[in-house]
């Protein structure tokens, strides 16, 4: 496994070493000096030269990486020492990418994006209402990958608890519709008092509807709520969120129905 300290795995080299133990972010001399905290991206692939060449990439952009050769390995790194971000193959040895998602979703919401070949649009719809953030497609753009990496990383800011001595004043104030409680600031969201525990996106997705109670969104404006405008997903990835979200909700309480669709026009959140 390469990590922050370490450069990435050369081809050539033994597969086991992409699979090693991670070493803690913050300690890699490639690292560009800067205010902000260095992001590190978990990278899972059976695929030596994927993982040799988006660790090169993502090295040159800033991020620190750890890499992993098969699902079984990264796991428990993964629940362990979590990175910013994880990116995920689909088709691996040992524990593909969806029950290594299954498995991670289980005890984290960990921002995840898959990677897949144009023939596996079930697996990305599957993984999509699973939990992942977001997919691209084999061969891709680097460039856009990145994009998309720092779209997820923006936005899993929402997560993260302000700091003791931030002033009330500047954070935004829970949204509460019916039995739904939804915390901005600490990216919290309750259902009758019982926690719900949604990724970043999901998060997003609910917020645009819930802030406007009864007001349709399409799923383009659904989009620009969740998405940055470097970043394109389809309508199936909007539908997909949307029966995750439903499916979280039903977990604790089953007669939950607050997210209406109108079919050819879009959602909206019912708050009775």
């Amino acid at each position: 496994m390469a990590d922050a300290s370490t450069p990435p795995p050369l081809p050539g080299r033994p597969a086991d070493d992409a699979a090693s133990p991670p070493v803690p972010s913050g300690t890699s001399p490639a690292a560009a000096p800067s205010a902000q905290r260095q992001h590190t991206i978990a990278l899972v692939d059976d695929d030596r030269n994927i993982l040799t060449t988006l660790s090169i990439s993502l090295h040159a952009e800033g991020f620190a990486t750890r890499v992993y050769a098969d699902g079984e390995t990264a796991l428990k790194a993964l629940l362990d020492n979590p990175p910013d971000l994880a990116i995920f193959d689909i088709k691996m040895p040992r524990m593909d990418g969806l029950h290594l998602l299954q498995a991670l979703r289980a005890q984290s919401s960990l921002p995840v994006i898959f990677l897949t070949s144009k023939d596996e649009e079930p697996d990305e719809a599957l993984g999509l209402a699973m939990g992942a953030d977001d997919y691209i497609a084999k061969p891709f753009s680097q460039r856009l990958l990145v994009a998309r990496i720092r779209a997820i990383l923006r936005r899993s800011e929402l997560a993260r608890t302000p700091p003791e001595d931030e002033a009330p004043a500047n954070l935004p104030d829970p949204v509460i519709r019916g039995r739904l409680m939804l915390d901005p600031a600490r990216h919290q969201v309750t259902w009758d008092d019982r926690p719900v525990s949604l990724t970043v996106t999901e998060f997003l997705l609910l917020e645009a509807m819930a802030t406007r109670p009864g007001v349709v969104k399409s799923r383009n404006q659904l989009m620009d709520a969740a998405y940055s405008d470097d970043v394109y997903v389809d309508d199936r990835t909007i539908d997909s969120h949307i029966k995750r979200l439903r499916r979280k909700f039903r977990a604790v309480d089953p007669e939950f129905g607050a997210i209406d669709t109108l079919y050819g026009a879009g959602y909206s959140f019912a708050d009775g």
